[in-house]
């Protein structure tokens, strides 16, 4: 009895911080944070194998609940929708590194010669931060679509909706955004292949 006492205890003191941390208190979601992201951290830790990106995931899931405060109110359970979003979060996580994987491949297609173990690792290396330069020089609405699908994992529905655009036009952003990656990627292989030789060079 006294245990279903305490549990209901914390469940009342949980909604009220939720509460008003859904009015922007940054003291009431200071305490959320606290009280769960020890136990957040492990969980991802255990999904990813990675303290850097566990760290990262913890971070941009709190920024996120932050930055979209107003629906804290509207959240039951709120360590289950924090474990279910930071899963959500790491498989978005892996499922881009799987095509970004893929887009290094396409590349690799068009300089097979080129193709070793070296070369591999060095543009995977490298891939990231070359990504993170082209998307920031995409136009600002295809930017943001590619964000929001590739990033945040939102259908094109949802998008649409967000946006106040159409399915078809979200659909379009995305495709002249791999575009342009594909060409941009394509068109740094060559300094893929230098830096490849210069690390076999240096061997």
């Amino acid at each position: 009895m006294l245990l279903i006492t305490l549990l209901e205890q914390a469940a009342n003191i949980e909604r009220s911080l939720l509460l008003l941390a859904s009015e922007a208190d940054e003291d009431a979601f200071a305490q959320l944070f606290h009280l769960y992201k020890h136990k957040l951290y492990a969980y991802v830790l255990r999904l990813t194998e990675s303290e850097m990106l566990a760290e990262d995931i913890v971070q941009d899931i709190f920024m996120k609940l932050w930055n979209e405060h107003r629906t804290l109110a509207g959240i039951d359970k709120f360590g289950s929708y924090l474990f279910r979003m930071s899963k959500n979060h790491a498989i978005n996580h892996f499922r881009r590194m799987s095509h970004e994987t893929q887009i290094i491949s396409e590349m690799f297609l068009v300089n097979p010669s080129a193709h070793n173990e070296t070369h591999d690792l060095i543009a995977l290396k490298e891939t990231e931060k070359l990504l993170g330069d082209i998307i920031d020089k995409l136009p600002a609405q295809q930017k943001l679509v590619y964000h929001l699908s590739r990033e945040e994992g939102r259908s094109h529905d949802d998008i649409a909706n967000l946006l106040k655009i159409s399915p078809n036009t979200v659909k379009n952003h995305i495709v002249q955004a791999m575009s342009t990656i594909r060409t941009q990627l394509r068109r740094h292989s060559d300094t893929f292949i230098i830096l490849a030789f210069v690390a076999t060079f240096k061997k």
